[in-house]
């Protein structure tokens, strides 16, 4: 996970958050996260990056759909991605903590 980048990683979480989610509605949630269009020459070869890593499974709907899933490799990482998150977050409510103190003394 930490060979990702930043789309990459938004891309992984989308499919974590969806069943069985295929290339377009991927596509359709993460513009609308990002708040702009995203062209396929940028998704697909991102989303074959992760299933190539082994984070994301792909399969076929129809001959036309494919699908993508977590890989068990695919929910560790996000896990271990949480968890250094709210690590950060921690220290970061503790360092704001602790300025706050010392400046409320002067």
């Amino acid at each position: 996970m930490n060979d990702l980048t930043g789309f990459q990683r938004d891309l992984l979480f989308v499919c974590a958050g969806h069943d069985h989610p295929s290339g377009q509605d991927i596509k359709a949630h993460i513009e609308e996260y990002l708040g702009g269009e995203v062209n396929n020459g940028r998704l697909y070869p991102n989303l074959d990056i992760l299933v190539e890593a082994g984070l994301v499974e792909k399969g076929t709907l129809d001959q036309r759909t494919n699908y993508y899933e977590l890989t068990e490799e695919g929910r560790r990482a996000i896990r271990q991605r949480w968890a250094w998150e709210r690590r950060q977050h921690s220290r970061a409510s503790d360092a704001r903590s602790d300025n706050t103190v010392g400046s409320s003394a002067d």
